[in-house]
């Protein structure tokens, strides 16, 4: 089961990669990645495996973790159509989504607030 972290972080060059090095001094596997500035302010989601020791190592560089979900990590065809396909299908069975990201290796994140919803359409 993977986590989803919201930070806010500097808006500064360097800032982003201070999350990715913190992750990877404790052998966390970034899932998925995602910042944008809004309103002078940096938001980071990042997705990680073990939510405990990630968390212990980014609020030890001086972040807070403003939230923590946990997330649905989906394997998708890397082809045009296939992110829309899949949440079309969670779409169609009720499920409304809070946040999505491509990750890495052609992989989608999803969130909602019943996870299960999501795993059975998906399968």
């Amino acid at each position: 089961m993977a986590t989803d972290f919201t930070l806010i972080v500097e808006n500064r060059p360097g800032a982003l990669a201070d999350v990715a090095e913190a992750l990877g001094r404790v052998g966390q596997n970034i899932e998925g990645i995602c910042c944008f500035v809004s309103q002078g302010i940096a938001i980071v989601h990042v997705a990680v495996e073990e939510a405990g020791v990630a968390r212990k190592e980014l609020e030890n560089i001086g972040l807070k973790v403003y939230e923590a979900t946990e997330v649905v990590v989906v394997q998708i065809d890397d082809s045009p159509g296939a992110a829309g396909a899949v949440l079309r299908r969670l779409g169609n069975a009720g499920i409304s989504i809070d946040m999505a990201y491509l990750a890495t290796r052609t992989r989608l994140v999803v969130s909602t607030g019943d996870l299960d919803k999501i795993r059975a359409v998906i399968g």
